[in-house]
């Protein structure tokens, strides 16, 4: 009896060599969305307008294996175990000193070109030194008040990731 290749493709015979590829497809799809691209949902407006609430990206965790995380790059932060991930943009490394001057941010006293933000508040942060093994982080979203927003000094290895 002959079939067609629509019933082949999609409703294959049930061989001992179908369940192997099955399962080492299943393993191989698990093993890349758990460890090498991890998916993340975004919740929350913090990184507006660069991504939008309720979209989707992908974390790829190699993309600090030969190199360092450095300034305008998009990270992806551990912040509670495994579960919580924050998005957030690396603004200065260690060593070098932040401040928001009316709305300005400031990196060791120069101004810093921003172009991916949308016009934000005046906000006004004093100078602070970031620490050894750490990086500055913020969202790109600053029209809400400094007070609400998640930022501040990151250890290196909180970070997962860069942000596809």
């Amino acid at each position: 009896m002959a079939t067609s290749f629509f019933h082949r493709f999609f409703f294959p015979e049930f061989t001992p060599r179908f369940a192997v590829r099955l399962v080492v497809l299943i393993m191989a799809a698990l093993l890349i969305f758990t460890q090498v691209l991890v998916p993340l949902r975004i919740e929350g407006q913090s990184m507006e307008p660069t991504y939008k609430d309720g979209s989707f990206t992908f974390c790829w965790r190699g993309r600090y294996l030969f190199t360092k995380p450095d300034h305008g790059d998009i990270v992806a932060i551990r912040f509670a175990g495994r579960r919580v991930v924050l998005l957030k943009r690396i603004i200065a490394l260690a060593g070098e000193t932040v401040e928001f001057r009316n709305g300005i941010l400031l990196v060791n006293s120069r101004q810093v070109e921003e172009p991916y933000i949308s016009p934000s508040l005046p906000w006004n942060l004093p100078p602070r030194k970031v620490e050894p093994g750490k990086v500055y982080v913020v969202g790109d979203n600053r029209s809400v008040p400094l007070e609400r927003h998640h930022m501040g000094q990151v250890e290196v290895q909180r970070i997962m990731g860069g942000v596809l």
